[in-house]
């Protein structure tokens, strides 16, 4: 008499198909890279551009972000600012991290007055560095740079 074995068994065995999930894992992946760093951007700010601007120098800490809209909105990085705040938060900021320097960037829209007001408080302040930020403008452009 023959005995029922169940190695025999012609089952069949599940198997799971992880391709679908690998290529939506990866679609994903394409669009948070893209779409991080466009969103770190945040502002709207249209800097003014010059023709000779200095070498871009590399520096172990990224510096604070300080950017002024064409309607005159303050942004500290990304988070909007109160006028009236700004310099206390500006110190509590150096106080915090005294290494690390101030870039303004100040839309091409807004007066040279107040641009001028807040690199002065930002030396006051006693960051290490405090630059504006420009784009590149070729010779050949008819574009006048800073208003």
């Amino acid at each position: 008499m023959a005995s029922l074995s169940r190695k025999g068994s012609s089952r069949p065995t599940p198997v799971m198909n992880v391709t679908p999930l690998v290529d939506v894992v990866l679609v994903l992946l394409i669009i948070f890279m893209v779409v991080i760093p466009a969103m770190e951007q945040g502002l709207d700010v249209e800097v003014p551009a010059i023709a000779h601007p200095d070498a871009k120098q590399e520096s172990a800490v990224d510096p604070f972000l300080l950017s002024v809209t064409r309607d005159g909105t303050m942004y500290f990085e990304n988070t909007p600012m109160d006028p009236t705040q700004l310099e206390s938060f500006l110190r509590e900021a150096n106080r915090r991290e005294p290494q690390r320097k101030i870039v303004l960037r100040g839309d091409r829209g807004v007066h040279y007055s107040r641009v001028r007001d807040l690199l002065r408080v930002c030396r006051d302040i006693g960051f290490p560095g405090v630059s504006l930020r420009v784009n590149h403008r070729s010779e050949d452009s008819g574009d006048s740079g800073a208003s």
